[in-house]
């Protein structure tokens, strides 16, 4: 499956998977990601780019675990905010694209 890329802000973005029933707050989970990243499935990819500032940039994945779990992950977009779970993350996506 392709991953379907909205633009919105993170709020929107939030609120929207939010009404999916992706409640669970991965980014409290980065350790579980890092260690099993296949055990996750992304399903969407919300990007915001700020107007004037990069540092206000940030994706929000939709993420689905093996066990059913629906979730979101916010991560900074510029290099020097990713965490390990967000390059996790993006590898997945990457991944994901080319199924």
């Amino acid at each position: 499956m392709k991953n379907r890329y909205h633009y919105a802000s993170v709020l929107k973005a939030l609120e929207e998977l939010k009404a999916m029933d992706f409640v669970v707050d991965y980014n409290l989970q980065e350790e579980a990601i890092m260690r099993n990243p296949n055990n996750y499935t992304i399903l969407h990819i919300y990007r915001y780019e700020g107007d004037s500032n990069p540092d206000d940039e940030a994706i929000v994945y939709g993420i689905k675990s093996h066990t059913g779990e629906k979730g979101v992950f916010v991560a900074g977009f510029s290099p020097n905010s990713e965490s390990e779970a967000a390059k996790v993350l993006y590898e997945l996506t990457i991944k994901g694209n080319k199924q």
